[in-house]
């Protein structure tokens, strides 16, 4: 079976690092490689109204703090990943930063997460994850005042460790 670390972006279905060879799933064997620094970050936003935003930022939305109980929830998530996500590897994580920043452009609120470990395997998944609870947190506690709100891409942004190396998204 291919090593995810070098597969081609795209699987094939002979390639599925997840499937067996008779088709049942399993998590992938990461016991023989080589423990590395791992870092992956992660990125969505929340649009919302700009009373919505206004109203945050004023710090009077109904449920209180929302950013700061948001970046709580998304740093909580990150270290639920694998009992969310079936074939992921429970893991050490070392660092878990959530950061989530109002943008008026959108309008709404930029959420990131960057986590990290040292070990045998990624921690995109970690960083998914976080950004994408984070958000969700954020529609939670404001859903009362803007029925309009949407989440809209997350993705990784950077990712480094391991055999592949590091990985940058473009810029857009």
């Amino acid at each position: 079976m291919p090593d995810p670390d070098t597969s081609p972006s795209l699987a094939t279905a002979d390639a599925l690092t997840h499937i067996d060879a008779a088709g049942r799933a399993h998590m992938v064997d990461v016991s023989e490689k080589a423990d590395t620094a791992r870092v992956a970050t992660a990125e969505g936003r929340l649009h919302c109204t700009a009373e919505t935003l206004d109203i945050v930022l004023r710090g009077e939305a109904p449920k209180g703090a929302v950013v700061q109980t948001a970046e709580l929830a998304g740093v909580m998530g990150a270290k639920q990943t694998s009992t969310l996500i079936p074939m992921c590897h429970p893991l050490l994580l070392t660092s878990i930063k959530v950061r989530i920043a109002p943008d008026p452009a959108l309008p709404g609120f930029r959420v990131e997460a960057t986590v990290k470990t040292k070990g045998q395997t990624g921690v995109e998944m970690e960083a998914l994850t976080a950004v994408s609870v984070a958000c969700l947190t954020l529609f939670d506690m404001l859903k009362a005042v803007d029925k309009t709100m949407r989440i809209e891409g997350i993705q990784v942004t950077h990712k480094s460790g391991g055999r592949s190396g590091v990985w940058q998204a473009d810029a857009a």
